[in-house]
């Protein structure tokens, strides 16, 4: 993928000298535009009192990238984390091997390490000095990535400015105590239902009682991972629960309240369905290929592993209601956003950022959609991403909520996740459960 024109760099107004690199970092200093350059070859317009004055530079981006070949002596080695799927690894290796193509009189060398999203920050904090240049991360994980240092600040960019390009939101997501640190990529960090809808109608995905019924018919499976806080939240959210982190990275939880039990009580009658499973993800993609899954919850990184078994059978609706107490209920569910970061530690900051820029650009993102399903957070590449499974989360955003938690949520919500599935629910078990997830942060 080659871009065809260069447009105008947007500079912030307080990085005059921009991607000079962090103070943790070694290695060349990498300049995208002088204190020099800015008075010799720029007009600028700053906009005071507000919070978000900047410069509008006149210099074309070709002069900041420019400066940065120029300031790069010897070779330049890159290294991007990204998801462990064979998709994503392909059309990331691709993207990669076409940012190196523009830059022939550059030594440059990218390679593409395969780590799961969802252990990205631990993998990253275990030595973040020998963690990759440039990585992607769920929003979840930015504030530890932040305060860990590990991240470099994004003051300025060369090619495209993020608040013009990408939704609002997502730029909003990717901030930390006002402070820039994440590349907008994804918009479509959530879960709904896919369904066979050549064996399934719309009303037997519209409720769980109604799913499980037709599958137990069939003798078919459903389902959703029950031991895995993620996907355990919907139910208790969607019955009108409440989990919330605080201010020192502690939880508040009520799931112990009586609607708690009697919603833990409710999902648990459900998993008793002889139709109902809960799989991890690699489980799940082999009883799919076996033909035996035909409705799950998931979300769209498993995009093009239902169209290939569900064939011209392949849809995707919101979750589908449950009942407590005789009521129907709403499940629930996180959403959020993917980022790429650049290594606080990256020898190359200049050559990490330049590069970063490039996998989440509108054309990368595109590409990746068409690779992947994810959805794009760049607008443009939005609007030409349709797809059931974005259809689906879009109407799932309703009753989806960002995932803000506390760490310490994690592991009891895999054990009261692992009970409910078993048919262990007492008030006991939830005391316990919500007393681990609302356990104190322990302080150095």
């Amino acid at each position: 993928m080659k871009k065809k024109a260069i447009a105008i760099l947007m500079v912030s107004v307080m990085t005059a000298t921009v991607l000079t690199g962090c103070g943790n970092k070694t290695g060349e200093e990498n300049t995208a535009v002088t204190d020099t350059q800015t008075k010799q070859n720029t007009e600028t317009d700053v906009t005071s009192g507000t919070d978000d004055a900047t410069v509008t530079a006149t210099a074309t981006n070709s002069d900041a990238i420019q400066n940065l070949i120029n300031d790069t002596d010897g070779p330049v080695n890159l290294n991007v984390w990204c998801s462990e799927t064979e998709q994503y690894q392909t059309v990331m290796k691709k993207l990669c091997d076409d940012f190196v193509a523009q830059y022939p009189d550059i030594d440059l060398n990218v390679t593409v390490g395969a780590v799961s999203e969802a252990d990205m920050k631990d993998r990253v904090l275990e030595d973040v000095e020998a963690a990759a240049d440039v990585f992607f991360f769920p929003d979840d994980q930015m504030e530890a990535l932040v305060k860990a240092g590990a991240l470099n600040e994004i003051q300025a960019q060369y090619t495209y400015d993020m608040n013009d390009t990408d939704l609002p939101a997502t730029v909003k997501a990717g901030k930390y105590d006002g402070k820039q640190y994440g590349y907008p990529f994804t918009a479509s960090n959530g879960y709904f239902l896919y369904y066979d809808s050549s064996k399934l109608s719309a009303d037997d995905v519209s409720s769980w009682e109604n799913l499980t019924k037709k599958a137990d018919e069939l003798g078919m499976e459903v389902g959703c991972e029950m031991a895995n806080g993620w996907y355990l939240y919907g139910w208790f959210a969607g019955a009108g629960c409440s989990l919330t982190e605080n201010d020192d990275q502690s939880n508040s939880c009520d799931w112990n309240s009586e609607q708690g039990l009697a919603t833990a009580q409710a999902v648990s009658e459900l998993c008793k369905a002889d139709s109902f499973k809960s799989y991890g993800n690699d489980d799940l993609l082999a009883q799919l290929n076996d033909g035996k899954v035909c409705a799950y919850v998931s979300g769209t990184w498993n995009v093009q592993n239902f169209q290939k078994a569900y064939g011209d059978g392949y849809a995707a609706t919101k979750l589908p209601t449950f009942e407590v107490n005789g009521e129907a209920k709403q499940m629930g569910s996180y959403s959020g956003y993917k980022f790429a970061g650049v290594n606080a530690y990256s020898k190359n900051p200049g050559w990490a950022m330049l590069l970063s820029e490039y996998l989440t650009n509108g054309d990368a993102q595109a590409t990746v959609y068409k690779a992947t399903g994810e959805g794009p957070s760049n607008q443009e590449a939005l609007k030409a991403a349709s797809s059931p499974a974005l259809d689906a989360l879009a109407a799932q955003s309703k009753f989806a909520q960002l995932q803000k938690v506390g760490g310490a949520y994690w592991d009891p919500a895999t054990a009261l996740g692992q009970n409910i599935l078993e048919g262990n629910v007492t008030q006991q078990i939830l005391d316990d459960a919500v007393a681990g997830i609302t356990q104190p942060v322990e302080t150095e």
